[in-house]
């Protein structure tokens, strides 16, 4: 094979990746499943699940259909746990890239900036999953570090832009710490993970504002 050829091999599997990655994978329920999304709750059990069109892989994004073909949700795939999938949105325009996670995210601070005063505690919880748009991260503030648990084979396949997206919208944050040492993280086929994910080593100790 010519260095030509081998590079119009690599093209073309670019290429595959490429549209591989803009065409998600495709869920289809079974007949009449598709209520609870329909009602906007972001889970989807393995037992609602028909057929697959595609060969997702764990934390891959999927989209998810009704029997008849409708689009019902976006969400992450996890082939390890009895919920298959979690959804991301209901939007069929929202591509779910590091810009989603960053809006997400945004979104989560900006309500505990309305609600919760700095002036009154440095300690609260920033992200909580489901209720933010964001199945399987919970994110805590105490102080200037931050500890994120990534509960889902989604969120750990969007680790790296989560971290990022929160060095980015936290001022003064001294560092990011992981503690996903969880019972739950077994059941996505994911292994316990504690450690520093940014910045410094937290000390022992962590004073903290409160009232």
């Amino acid at each position: 094979m010519t260095l030509g050829e081998q590079a119009l091999g690599t093209t073309i599997s670019n290429m595959i990746h490429v549209l591989e990655t803009c065409q998600p994978a495709s869920i289809i329920l079974k007949p009449k499943r598709e209520k609870s999304l329909l009602n906007r709750h972001p889970w989807v059990f393995s037992g609602a699940i028909s057929r697959f069109e595609g060969q997702p892989r764990s934390g891959d994004t999927v989209d998810v259909l009704a029997a008849d073909g409708r689009w019902l949700a976006r969400g992450a795939y996890s082939p390890h746990s009895q919920i298959r999938v979690r959804a991301w949105s209901f939007d069929q325009a929202e591509v779910i890239d590091p810009v989603f996670f960053e809006r997400r995210l945004q979104q989560a601070l900006d309500l505990r900036r309305r609600i919760i005063s700095s002036a009154v505690t440095d300690a609260c919880r920033l992200v909580a999953g489901e209720s933010d748009g964001l199945p399987g991260l919970i994110v805590d503030r105490y102080g200037n570090w931050v500890v994120a648990q990534f509960l889902s084979a989604g969120t750990e396949r969007w680790k790296s832009a989560i971290v990022h997206s929160l060095n980015d919208l936290i001022p003064d944050l001294a560092g990011i710490y992981e503690r996903s040492d969880v019972d739950v993280r077994k059941k996505e086929g994911l292994v316990p993970v504690v450690g520093r994910l940014f910045g410094a080593e937290p000390p022992g100790q962590v004073e903290i504002k409160e009232n």
